[in-house]
């Protein structure tokens, strides 16, 4: 019912920067808190950023505090992520996650690999 498409991921120096991008098909695009979650070789994945329907609250983990801002266009049905001042140790893929506000489905993109290097 609701399709996510990751993009954005790559290669980058310890230092640098990155823009994700989480492409969204469906109807009523802003019922759905966006969240993006990551997940590292050999660890569980991992909570890093959501943002309301409307945009007005936002969350992030606190190994990302600072350097990470998710952002939404509901006009353009899609989420963001730029980080900011990226480490080795953000180095996991990213998933884009949508939550249904009345049914409380969880939908998932299949991920967009991040790679830092030192």
């Amino acid at each position: 019912q609701v399709q996510l498409v990751e993009s954005g991921g790559g290669l980058v120096q310890a230092g640098g920067s990155l823009r994700l991008s989480c492409a969204a098909s469906g109807r009523t695009f802003s019922n759905y808190a966006m969240s993006w979650f990551r997940q590292a070789p050999g660890m569980e994945r991992e909570f890093v950023a959501t943002i309301s329907g409307s945009g007005s609250v936002t969350y992030y983990a606190d190994s990302v505090k600072g350097r990470f801002t998710i952002s939404r266009d509901n006009a353009k049905n899609t989420v963001h992520l730029q980080m900011n001042s990226l480490k080795p140790e953000d180095t996991a893929v990213y998933y884009c996650n949508a939550n249904g506000r009345a049914s409380g489905m969880d939908y998932w993109g299949k991920g967009t690999l991040v790679t830092v290097s030192s």
